[in-house]
């Protein structure tokens, strides 16, 4: 009987291949995983009391923390996030500097989005001169806190950006400020802040998903070489046996 023969090219594809797909099956169930993290903790975070900036400042967990807020939009230094899309729709996410009155504290707030249909003109927006008191709550991205990379520090204000650091912001202005994005809830002083709490609308089910996915692919690979293997074997033994005839 001969033995499990697949051939030199397929035994290399295997090799090269079933690592991989093995690797993405898992690395998406612990995408799903994190998923399902974030959004058990969006619930619990969200149900809560909210927060004043002191005791937010002071929590080692601050993501998705409802915060309460009353001070000053700074309109000097303001951010246009750019490549923003809302129902098929381009435009901006405008972030502003905002003073709490009580604490001092200095927070990147996204005030919501804002459709720009023509780069031939700026984004129109306008800022609250006056006190405001708002709601907010602290959006951190799945598996990493909020750090858009950084354009280059110069131009004029409102400043077009594809992304930022609050970091970098603080340090350009000679601030020390909170270092997430702090979203705020629908009111006077927002644009459009209807916010998914999963940006990109991969929820756990679908991480999940392409998992089974890629394990079906590495199974069917392995199912192929098996085939390949004991087809070989068979033609070889035939083969073999049609000769000594």
């Amino acid at each position: 009987m001969a033995a499990f023969a697949p051939g030199r090219v397929p035994t290399v594809v295997v090799l090269a291949l079933l690592p991989v797909l093995v690797f993405l099956g898992v690395w998406q169930l612990g995408r799903a995983e994190q998923k399902r993290t974030l959004l058990d903790s969006y619930a619990v975070h969200r149900a809560a009391a909210p927060l004043n900036v002191g005791q937010l400042m002071s929590t080692s967990t601050p993501a998705f923390r409802r915060v309460q807020l009353r001070g000053h939009l700074d309109a000097q230094h303001s951010l246009l996030l750019d490549n923003r899309v809302r129902d098929g729709k381009v435009g901006v996410e405008l972030l502003q500097p905002f003073q709490d009155q009580a604490s001092g504290q200095w927070l990147l707030l996204n005030r919501g989005w804002i459709e720009w249909p023509s780069r031939r003109t700026p984004p129109v927006f306008s800022t609250p001169d006056q006190l405001v008191e708002l709601e907010g709550w602290v959006y951190e991205s799945p598996g990493t806190p909020f750090q858009l990379q950084a354009d280059p520090a110069t131009g004029n204000w409102p400043r077009l950006v594809t992304a930022v650091f609050p970091v970098k912001v603080w340090a350009e202005l000679g601030r020390s400020g909170f270092n997430d994005e702090v979203r705020i809830a629908p009111g006077p002083a927002a644009y459009r802040a209807d916010w998914p709490v999963i940006a990109t609308g991969m929820g756990p089910e679908k991480h999940t998903a392409y998992a089974v996915q890629w394990f079906a692919m590495a199974l069917a690979l392995c199912g192929l070489y098996g085939y390949l293997g004991w087809h070989n074997a068979r033609e070889k033994r035939h083969g073999n046996g049609h000769q000594s005839v």
